[in-house]
């Protein structure tokens, strides 16, 4: 079972995170980076499935920098709410929220004892990515159907770490050929994409796919089990 806990940023900025040891000794670490709906049932229950599959997890709370407590749920009110949140934490000056999911991944390597990755969901797949290139401390990265990872900008980032990525071809916020386009700059990347909408991961949103998401868990848990262990 998951509790609550408080971590601190390199500049004294505190913010909660959600957290689930294992039963046993860890065989890794895993910080969960939510989507633009807080750290909600949904993302808690993430952190949850991987403590069950024997990692330490955490997720961090990223949109506290703006507006505290935040857990939406799914229907077209919150996306809206949830969309201009996530404007508001990418506009805050540089590391911005980074500095939040930097003290996840220090937190996750001290109280663990073990090798650090991180997987992110939408949104969160964006931070993902740009954690694998930017942040120190991390051994894998899995971002799922990271919005905004495949333009040029983001594309134009070199990975530090192994990392693999999950995306929907029926995803109409991020294109197809955009996809390609991310494999074909970083050919050294493993890519998916799988017959599924944005979102397919998350059992309390229409576009659940659960063929999609149960594959893409066995393939995310069998990389963080070739690289964190």
């Amino acid at each position: 079972m998951g509790q609550w806990i408080e971590l601190t940023s390199a500049d004294g900025f505190a913010l909660p995170a959600w957290q689930a040891a294992p039963a046993a000794a860890p065989r890794g670490a895993i910080v969960v980076l939510q989507e633009i709906f807080g750290v909600n049932s949904h993302i808690r229950a993430v952190v949850e499935r991987f403590a069950a599959h024997g990692y330490w997890a955490i997720a961090p709370a990223t949109f506290e920098r703006v507006q505290g407590g935040v857990e939406l749920g799914y229907d077209a009110s919150a996306v809206a709410t949830g969309a201009a949140l996530k404007a508001q934490v990418e506009a805050l000056a540089a590391p911005g929220v980074l500095a939040d999911v930097q003290a996840a991944i220090d937190r996750a390597a001290q109280d663990s004892g073990c090798k650090v990755g991180i997987v992110g969901y939408c949104w969160g797949g964006l931070l993902a990515w740009r954690a694998a290139c930017t942040l120190a401390g991390l051994s894998a990265a899995v971002p799922y159907y990271g919005g905004g990872m495949t333009g040029a900008a983001e594309a134009a980032r070199q990975p530090r770490v192994p990392l693999m990525a999950h995306f929907g071809r029926y995803d109409k916020h991020i294109p197809v050929a955009g996809v390609q386009a991310l494999a074909a700059a970083h050919p050294g990347i493993e890519v998916h994409l799988y017959d599924a909408d944005h979102g397919f991961n998350c059992d309390q949103r229409g576009s659940y796919d659960a063929a999609a998401a149960t594959l893409a868990l066995e393939r995310t848990l069998a990389f963080f089990d070739a690289h964190l262990t």
